[in-house]
C-alpha cells in the first residue's frame, strides 16, 4: 500500500483570487507549491491535486484552458505529479458526487493507486477540502488559502513516517 498527499490547487499551489480563474495570465503559482511537491516526493509521496472546476460547467474556461493552467504547475518541478482530478460540475448547473464535499475523486485516487489511507493526508483552504477527506477517510489539514504549508507538510510527513 502506498501513501500519498492530496493537494487542493486555488489557495494551495496557485493564488487564490476570489473569484475563477479563467485567464492564464490570472495564474499565478504561490512560492511554496513547487517545494511543497518536491518535499512529498522526496519523502516517498505520491502527489495529487484535486480540485473543483465549476468555471467549466459556467462556460467561463474549457477543459483545454485548465490543461493550460495545469501544465504550469506541471513545468514548474522537476518532481512529477502523479495526477490531477478535477470535477467540472458546478451545483448550479448539475449535479454530481465528485464536487467536493463529496469524495469521488479522492475515492477514485485511492483505489487506482492502492494508498493506504492512514498514509495519507489532504491540504485544503475551505472546510469542503476537508469534508472531502474525512468523508474518503483520510485526514484533512485546513490552512488559510494562500498561506506558507511548508511546516505543516514536514510536520504531518514526519509523524505518518513514524508511524
Amino acid at each position: 500500500m502506498r501513501r500519498a498527499i492530496f493537494f487542493d490547487r486555488d489557495g494551495i499551489l496557485n493564488r487564490e483570487i476570489g473569484n475563477y480563474v479563467c485567464k492564464v495570465e490570472d495564474f499565478e503559482l504561490l512560492t511554496d507549491a513547487v517545494e511543497c511537491i518536491q518535499i512529498a516526493k522526496k519523502s516517498g509521496f505520491m502527489v495529487f491535486i484535486i480540485t473543483n472546476q465549476g468555471g467549466i460547467a459556467k462556460k467561463l474556461y474549457t477543459h483545454e484552458d485548465l490543461k493550460i493552467f495545469h501544465h504550469k504547475i506541471l513545468n514548474a518541478t522537476d518532481f512529477k505529479v502523479d495526477e490531477i482530478f478535477y470535477c467540472p460540475h458546478h451545483p448550479e448547473i448539475s449535479n454530481c458526487i465528485c464536487r467536493k464535499p463529496d469524495s469521488l475523486m479522492l475515492e477514485k485516487a485511492i483505489a487506482k493507486y492502492q494508498l493506504d489511507k492512514k498514509k495519507c493526508f489532504m491540504i485544503g483552504d475551505t472546510p469542503r477540502d476537508i469534508q472531502a477527506a474525512e468523508k474518503a477517510g483520510i485526514k484533512g489539514l485546513l490552512v488559510q488559502p494562500n498561506s506558507d504549508k511548508i511546516h505543516l507538510l514536514k510536520e504531518q510527513i514526519t509523524i505518518i513516517l513514524n508511524n
